[in-house]
């Protein structure tokens, strides 16, 4: 199957391509959103092709899967005619929750799949069909040490997304001890906490990015609203504990005896604490995340879940 899918979300995609198709990736000059390629951090493998949008027109193309509410135009202007169409939600959503109208509502043409549970719960998408495919993780393998005293976070651009992703509680979880923070958009942090022991590491490739957070000894995963962040998944296959905000798809995606889950900030702050200065618990709860990890989100079970779908899709 020749699939058409937009660089959006790379570590998601890392896992998709993996699969037995050959995945068409929208390309522009100066790589913008809109066509940004393969990836430059990610592995993908050689059936991910770059192509031109002025190509698109004479390629055959089996399946598109939209992710953004403007990409259903793009097919139309680029590829110049309508494409079997299935939409990819990774989000969940913003603005009048729980009443938020999904962008596809109402369209029996198209099948949105999301990633979560909670997402499927929490969009109103009508009379769309929707299915959900839970994420899927490539394994880095049991790496964690835990040899460094600190708290890891990952998260993209913490200072312009705020609150969303739990930037303003970083202060207080880095008075439990050193913090480093990986990402995109993270070189500001460290003003932003205002407190000794803040490191920024921007933009590491994939494999180095794992290789360092699995030296640290607890992963902190402070998001209040977001659909499922790969990264804490990533880290819970590292063999890494983790102390995480229970909110949106947590409470399920980190079963107990995985580290500490609670909506009480206190909590979390007190957990990561005694985890900081505790190896022994620290590596315990962390095998455990590894074990509940590698059960429901290996990208194994992702693609057979992806085949299923797009078998009933294309049908």
């Amino acid at each position: 199957m020749n699939i058409l899918i937009w660089h959006v979300h790379g570590s998601w995609t890392t896992a998709f391509v993996q699969g037995p198709h050959r995945y068409l990736v929208p390309t522009l000059p100066g790589r913008t959103p809109d066509g940004l390629g393969r990836a430059r951090t990610w592995n993908w493998p050689d059936s991910v092709e770059e192509v031109a949008p002025a190509d698109l027109r004479d390629r055959d193309i089996d399946l598109v899967i939209v992710q953004r509410p403007h990409e259903p135009k793009l097919v139309r202007d680029w590829a110049g005619r309508d494409l079997p169409m299935l939409c990819l939600e990774h989000n969940a959503p913003d603005g009048d929750v729980p009443d938020t109208r999904h962008p596809m509502a109402d369209r029996p043409d198209v099948t949105i799949v999301h990633v979560t549970h909670f997402n499927d719960l929490m969009w109103d998408c009508g009379s769309t069909p929707t299915r959900v495919v839970e994420h899927g993780v490539l394994d880095p393998g049991p790496l964690y040490t835990g040899e460094l005293p600190h708290t890891a976070v990952v998260t993209n651009e913490p200072l312009r997304r705020g609150r969303y992703v739990g930037a303003d509680l970083l202060r207080g979880f880095a008075g439990a001890g050193p913090m480093d923070v990986f990402g995109m958009g993270v070189t500001g942090v460290p003003d932003h906490v205002g407190l000794p022991g803040v490191q920024a590491f921007e933009d590491l490739p994939q494999d180095e990015m794992h290789a360092e957070l699995a030296r640290r000894r607890v992963y902190l995963h402070p998001v209040r609203w977001t659909s499922l962040g790969l990264s804490l998944l990533e880290a819970m296959h590292l063999g890494m504990p983790v102390v995480a905000l229970g909110t949106t798809e947590v409470a399920e995606a980190v079963p107990p005896g995985c580290g500490v889950v609670s909506t009480n900030v206190e909590v979390l702050r007190e957990g990561l604490a005694r985890l900081l200065n505790d190896p022994d618990e620290a590596a315990e709860l962390g095998a455990a995340a590894r074990r509940a990890a590698v059960a429901r989100f290996s990208a194994d079970r992702f693609l057979r879940d992806w085949e299923a779908t797009l078998a009933e899709v294309a049908r």
